[in-house]
């Protein structure tokens, strides 16, 4: 299954609950561009080069499900709430890795950043390698949810958090201004839209692919996280613990959570408790971007927008 991808089920009303998810098929009122052709290439080249060769290839392996996203899409946040749940469900203590307990019926499941990790992190030969790509047998076996966040967010995000939390950045992004970094080949605003369509183009004609909106998550965290557990086969979750997993989950909680140290991840740690800039889940805001870019970089990130494929709805 797979959402249809639609701007009125994004930004506007309730989405209809019957009909939320669905298998992918081109909207008559959102068509496709003609120039969408050019990512077909980026489809094939990811294809061919789906090699992992590295030691990190079992940590990518033998997930019943695989979330694919860009960096700050909100992927803490839907961990935290699965974890929750099934951490719950089976009287377990929680964890963001769950699958230790080896419990039937809890799920393995595989959080990557896949191909923008293999563009953005590492060196050559952990390129080479195929360090960050989820090989290309899991993509075949497992199914696959793309959690989807307005660019223009994702990188406001990702900005703050090479300045202000990640002490290994490099110097010089330190001293780039958020216009210059929203610019940057690698890691600005064209890089992340490039990505989001490589994922799409790969995967979109699967009967078992997945879409789920950090917007819509957000605007209706019941109906959503609902949806995304019967995704990966919880049809009927028990009300009183999905309530709490989402109870759990909320931004606030985390916040606290991550400052006391209660997460047992490092990277779930903030580089300066008393920077709230720092933190790894900082606010989570729809539209947050505007507070950031100058009316020109919002232009360009606009101009930007226009690339994106239209099944994401956010043009």
């Amino acid at each position: 299954m797979a959402i249809e991808v639609t701007s009125r089920s994004l930004f506007k009303g309730r989405p209809d609950k019957s009909g939320f998810y669905k298998e992918i098929q081109p909207n008559p009122s959102v068509p496709r561009r003609k120039s969408i052709s050019r990512f077909q290439s980026a489809r094939v080249v990811t294809r061919l080069m789906r090699r992992n060769f590295s030691s990190r290839a079992p940590e990518l392996s033998g997930g019943q499900a695989i979330i694919l996203s860009i960096p700050k899409s909100g992927r803490t946040w839907v961990r935290t709430f699965l974890c929750a749940y099934f951490c719950n469900r089976y009287g377990r203590e929680f964890t963001l890795e769950p699958e230790r307990y080896g419990q039937p019926g809890i799920p393995r499941l595989i959080f990557s950043h896949d191909c923008f990790e293999h563009r953005t992190k590492g060196d050559l030969w952990d390129r080479i390698r195929g360090k960050y790509l989820v090989p290309k047998k899991e993509l075949r076996r497992a199914k696959i949810v793309l959690l989807a966040r307005d660019p223009r967010d994702c990188f406001v995000s990702l900005y703050v958090q090479m300045t202000r939390r990640d002490r290994g950045a490099p110097t010089e992004f330190k001293r780039k201004t958020v216009g210059d970094l929203l610019r940057d080949k690698k890691f600005g605003v064209r890089a992340i839209i490039r990505t989001m369509d490589a994922w799409l183009n790969e995967f979109s004609d699967r009967d078992d692919f997945t879409i789920i909106r950090y917007e819509s998550l957000r605007e209706f965290p019941g109906e959503n996280f609902r949806t995304l557990l019967a995704v990966l086969g919880e049809t009927t979750p028990d009300v009183s613990i999905f309530q709490a997993a989402l109870d759990f989950s909320e931004f606030e909680n985390m916040k606290k959570m991550e400052a006391a140290g209660a997460f047992d991840s490092k990277i779930l740690r903030p580089g300066d408790v008393r920077d709230p800039e720092s933190f790894k889940v900082r606010r989570g805001k729809v539209g947050g971007y505007r507070e950031y870019l100058s009316v020109g970089d919002q232009e360009y990130a606009a101009s930007a927008l226009a690339e994106l494929d239209p099944r994401f709805g956010y043009g």
